[in-house]
Order: structure tokens, then C-alpha cells, then sequence
């Protein structure tokens, strides 16, 4: 994604400063010769001087100690840096960089712990690190983000020693930084440029058997067996004296509205995310398709209240902000308010368009709002009712009851699945696409809209 460089965070760093006011410790060599010393509890049983000579041993340790302690170097010789490999993408793996600057004679041994929230990784990763003298050093951790949006990273904590490990200071770089994580980026780039492959082909084989498929006109050419009798240019085979074939492409900038309902209904998991995650991981691969096809895309996010409206409009720009809006949808815990974003589609877009309406619908014998909401749109627009549906229902639907308590489940499923069934098909009989999709919701989108612009519905 050509924008993707510009999303990556920025660089976060700082100089050390003491933990707490002293940030001093005791290493785990120290503890190795105070336990060294007890050796000499056992002649003391015998001779009490032996006594003095442990204590004598203590207090050279306690020397040591300090003596390692004033070779340390102070907090403010070491600086911190966290620094981001790629964009943060929800359930994508990537890589974080630490680098520490060590600005002192000394060699030091370090242990960071950064703190980083359970939204990007499971635990708060730490990592050791041994830099020179003058010198520095950096190694890597991975995260795997949970939830989009913004994200909140504190600062860095290290413990370093010296190679005798026998005292140990404590200190804190301030590297806070919010971070955004967006969709699935690869998935986007991965699912729109597979999908659009297998497209290619078939929409090659179409333009064989349907030529001159499109309205919009691109060029003329002298007639061949095949052509269809329609796209004869009678005015152009006048002048030249033979027949001519006008060609057609499919139409471009033509406006694609993308519609996402944030209502409680979507928050229900499939496949480890929620409904909302699957719509807009969803919408980011349609956009991209649509955007690459020439086409202007917008986007409409609601609630209760309309959260995010972007016109519809085209180019790389356009793309980041969409990806910039899509990471902060977040899944309201209310029903929705179906008929604002119909009436908000109604007034914001006068030309007919694309309306892909990205839902769920509610296990109710009433007509749901929604659908209603959508057939407001179907004399001016075309509208691809697009239904999230519940893998695990489908199974309870389809397993053979055993028990009496099973086949109570079985019905009640097959009644809840062909309740969506009379839906959607009231739906397409009033002139609307609708269809329903489980988690692989992007190859759904992208070959709907493929199919509408090959067949010139709009």
C-alpha cells in the first residue's frame, strides 16, 4: 500500500532518569558472596573469632558493592529509542525496535522492560541488551494488536549492571507515545489483489463472449464476426463506407458508498474479531479495489448518531483518510439509528450510486429497521445489502439432532436462518443485492462490485 509509510509511528526517545530517588540495587552476584561468607558459621561453631572474619568478609563485600555502584554509569549517559518497522494493524505481526545509547566509558548490562498494553501484546515485552563503551545497542520484540484505534505505549524501564553484576541501578525513560492501529493492511492488499486476478480472467472471457460491454465510449474499430449489431456506428460507417464497431469500457469514477453499521450487533465475534473488525477490514479492501478502478469511494460510520462521513472522492490521500477513520470506528453498545444514515445517504448523495450497507440483522419476526432503512435507497441507488452471518449457527442449523434438547436447537436455528433467508430475498426482489457473508466478508465485496461494474448496473 503506497500510503502505508506514512502511517508508521514516530520514532520515540529519550535520556534516562532515576527511577525512584536513590535507583540503586543490589546485583545478583552480590547475594552470591554474602552467601559465600556463611562458610565461615562453621569454624565459628568451634572458634568465636571466627565470627569477626564473617563480618570482616560482609563488609568487603558491602565495598565491592559500592565499588561497582560508583563504576556504574549515571541514568542520564543512557538514552532510549522505540522505534517502528512497519504500520500497526490489527491482528498483524510486526516488529519493534529498542536501541540504547550508552554515552559513558563503561560496559554495561541491561534489562528494558517496555510498557506496552495489553491491546498490542499479551505481556509486556522485555529484552537484554550489553552495549560498549560509547557505544550502543537494539533488539526487537513483536506485537500482535487486538483492537483498533488509538493506543496508549509508557515509558521504558531499565535495570543495568556492570559485567561483575554485584550493584545494579534502576531508571526510566519517558518514550510514552500514542500509537494508531488500523485495519488489516496486508489483508487488504492481499485479499484485492488476489480477488482482482481471478477477475481478470473471467472479466476476459466476458469481454470475448460480450464485446463492447460498458457504456462508456473508448475508441471504433472496422467491424468483425461477432459484434453485436447494437454497437454499430451507422454514422461513422457512412463516411468510411463499411461498417463500424464502437467499443465501450466500463465506466469509471462512479461513486461507491461504503456503509458500516456500529451498533451493538456488531460486536459479536467470528473467528477471534469482532463483526465490526470483519466490516471494516472489509471496507478497506473494497475501497482499495474501487479507488485502483477509478472510481470515488465514501464512507459513512454510524450509531446512534452518524460517527464518521467521508464525500466520496479519489486518489492516495483519499485512501489514508479513509484507513485513518476505519481505525477509529468503534461498536456502540445501543441498536443503531438505521434511518439517520439513510436520510443522511438520501441528502449527501443526489447521483445514483453504489451503496454497499455492511449490517446485521436482529433475530426478530418484525421487519427490521434496517432493511427498512435500505429500501428508502433502492429508487435512487443501488444497494449491496451485505448480512454478517454467524458460522455457528449455520452448524446448529445443519446438525442432526440426537436428543430431544438438540433437536429443540436445531429447529430454533433453521428458523433463525430462514427468517435472514425471507430477508434478503425480499430484499432482491425489490431490486436490491443482497448476500451473506461469514468472516471471509472482503473476496464477498470485492467480486460483487466487480460484477456490478462488468455488468454496467449503474
Amino acid at each position: 500500500m503506497s500510503t502505508a509509510h506514512l502511517m508508521v509511528p514516530e520514532t520515540a526517545g529519550a535520556r534516562a532518569r532515576p527511577f525512584t530517588r536513590l535507583g540503586v540495587a543490589f546485583g545478583p552476584r552480590f547475594f552470591v558472596l554474602l552467601a559465600a561468607g556463611l562458610m565461615w558459621l562453621g569454624p565459628a561453631l568451634f572458634k568465636p573469632r571466627f565470627v569477626y572474619a564473617m563480618a570482616g568478609w560482609d563488609v568487603l563485600v558491602v565495598a565491592a558493592w559500592l565499588l561497582d555502584l560508583w563504576r556504574l554509569p549515571a541514568p542520564s549517559d543512557l538514552t532510549v529509542r522505540r522505534s517502528w518497522l512497519a504500520p500497526s494493524a490489527l491482528s498483524v505481526r510486526s516488529h519493534v525496535t529498542l536501541t540504547l545509547v550508552n554515552a559513558s566509558a563503561a560496559t554495561i548490562r541491561t534489562t528494558i522492560l517496555d510498557a506496552v498494553p495489553h491491546q498490542l501484546c499479551a505481556e509486556p515485552p522485555s529484552v537484554r541488551l550489553n552495549a560498549g563503551p560509547h557505544g550502543e545497542a537494539e533488539a526487537e520484540y513483536w506485537i500482535v494488536p487486538t483492537t483498533r484505534g488509538e493506543t496508549a505505549i509508557g515509558d521504558a524501564y531499565i535495570r543495568y549492571q556492570s559485567p561483575l553484576r554485584i550493584a545494579e541501578r534502576w531508571a526510566r525513560a519517558e518514550v510514552a507515545q500514542t500509537i494508531v492501529t488500523y485495519p488489516n493492511l496486508d489483508e487488504a492488499k492481499r485479499e484485492s489483489v488476489y480477488v482482482v486476478r481471478g477477475q481478470q480472467t473471467e472479466m476476459e472471457r466476458r469481454s470475448r463472449r460480450h464485446r463492447g460491454a460498458g457504456r462508456s465510449f473508448e475508441s471504433l474499430r472496422e467491424h468483425q464476426s461477432g459484434d453485436e449489431f447494437r454497437d454499430i456506428c451507422w454514422t461513422a460507417s457512412a463516411r468510411r463506407g463499411k461498417l463500424v464497431t464502437q467499443l465501450h469500457e466500463i465506466e469509471r469514477s462512479q461513486p461507491i458508498w461504503v456503509v458500516i453499521d456500529a451498533g451493538r450487533l456488531m460486536r459479536a465475534r467470528v473467528a477471534e474479531l469482532t463483526k465490526l473488525d470483519h466490516a471494516v477490514n472489509a471496507a478497506l479492501t473494497l475501497s482499495q479495489v474501487a479507488l485502483g478502478s477509478g472510481d470515488r469511494v465514501g464512507l459513512l460510520a454510524y450509531g446512534r448518531r452518524i460517527g464518521h462521513c467521508l464525500p466520496a472522492a479519489r486518489g492516495s490521500s483519499h485512501l489514508r483518510r479513509i484507513i485513518e477513520h476505519l481505525a477509529i470506528v468503534r461498536a456502540e453498545e445501543s441498536e443503531a439509528d438505521h434511518l439517520l444514515a439513510a436520510g443522511r445517504l438520501l441528502t449527501d448523495q443526489k447521483r445514483r450510486s453504489l451503496i454497499v450497507w455492511i449490517t446485521d440483522v436482529p433475530d426478530t419476526a418484525m421487519t427490521p429497521e434496517v432493511v427498512s432503512a435500505a429500501s428508502q435507497l433502492m429508487a435512487r441507488h443501488l444497494v449491496l445489502f451485505v448480512v454478517i452471518g454467524q458460522p455457528d449457527l449455520q452448524r446448529v442449523a445443519m446438525r442432526k439432532a440426537a436428543t430431544a434438547d438438540e433437536m429443540y436447537e436445531t429447529a430454533a436455528a433453521q428458523e433463525v436462518v430462514h427468517r435472514r433467508d425471507v430477508l434478503l430475498a425480499r430484499l432482491r426482489s425489490q431490486g436490491a443485492l443482497a448476500l451473506e457473508a461469514s468472516a471471509k466478508l472482503s473476496p464477498a465485496l470485492v467480486n460483487a462490485y466487480l460484477d456490478v461494474k462488468q455488468r454496467s448496473r449503474l
